[in-house]
């Protein structure tokens, strides 16, 4: 199959999958809520939706055979072969979720990701806490309720597991916010995070000038000014306020990229990070007890 055709080929599927998939969880949803569907139309929805199916099977093993083809093994093959199918969004937005849930057992083993000894990390999830607390009680309040408010039994089991796997994801986004800290590498390097969801590498020698700046912007998590100013906002505010002696590309949470000449993040003890980054790395004490038990590989 040529060049070509196979982004001939990854359009359609993309389109077919696009209309016909939000179309057959319409019916499914419909059906649930006790609406009649005609036959003739589950059974065309059920045909279409094994059609979108092949086509995206045909697709997928195309553009694996153009892989082997320009010199690819077996998995860089299959991996290209899925990047090309698949969004960039959707992968970031499944790569955040399973990040959350494996974030869940660090939190519960009480381990950092991402740290080695020598390192030093800071937190950033003080604002935050209550409210994300506050979401849970909220989520599981709601799914109490809708237990007791929802007389159809399939219906309620449907919408039970969406809510659990909700407060889940909810539980996920904090625990991966506590496990993903700032970190200060002992060469002077910084990584700045949050969650899953942001992740940047600063090298120690784009690190200029560093200080404790307060201030509330508003908008996104993550937010660039034209002038080249990336705000990493936590409930509203930062702390820190980092100049780079050179632009650095960041990736967004959804993929996108952006390139930044300061950097603005929060942590909930500023003084002990800009201190930290200041002071000469042989002399930098830990800005938390030294952590037991081995880091978690990266996902």
């Amino acid at each position: 199959m040529s060049g070509a055709g196979v982004v001939v080929g990854v359009r359609v599927a993309r389109i077919a999958a696009l209309v016909v998939i939000p179309g057959e969880l319409t019916l499914v949803v419909c059906q649930l809520a006790g609406v009649g569907i005609p036959m003739w139309v589950t059974a065309s929805a059920g045909v279409m939706v094994l059609a979108v199916l092949a086509a995206e099977a045909w697709v997928l093993r195309s553009l694996y055979a153009h892989g082997r083809d320009r010199g690819l093994g077996p998995s860089h093959a299959l991996v290209a072969a899925g990047r090309a199918v698949v969004p960039v969004r959707l992968r970031r937005l499944l790569l955040h979720e399973v990040r959350a849930m494996v974030s869940l057992g660090l939190w519960v083993a009480r381990r950092k990701h991402g740290v080695r000894p020598g390192d030093q990390i800071a937190g950033y999830t003080g604002p935050q806490t209550a409210l994300m607390y506050g979401l849970i009680f909220v989520s599981v309040v709601e799914t109490v309720a809708l237990a007791f408010l929802i007389p159809w039994p399939v219906v309620h089991a449907v919408l039970l597991v969406v809510d659990v796997y909700g407060v889940l994801l909810l539980l996920g986004m904090h625990a991966a916010c506590v496990t993903r800290p700032h970190v200060v590498r002992s060469d002077g390097s910084l990584r700045i995070r949050y969650g899953a969801l942001f992740d940047l590498a600063v090298p120690a020698d784009a690190v200029g000038s560093v200080r404790i700046d307060r201030r509330y912007p508003s908008g996104r998590l993550v937010t660039l000014s034209d002038d080249g100013v990336l705000d990493l906002i936590v409930a509203g505010q930062t702390t820190v306020t980092l100049e780079l002696t050179r632009p650095l590309v960041c990736t967004r949470p959804l993929g996108g990229t952006a390139e930044a000449r300061t950097i603005r993040f929060h942590a909930d003890d500023p003084r002990a990070l800009v201190d930290a980054l200041r002071r000469p790395r042989a002399s930098a004490p830990p800005l938390i007890p030294p952590m037991t038990g081995t880091d978690a590989s990266t996902v």
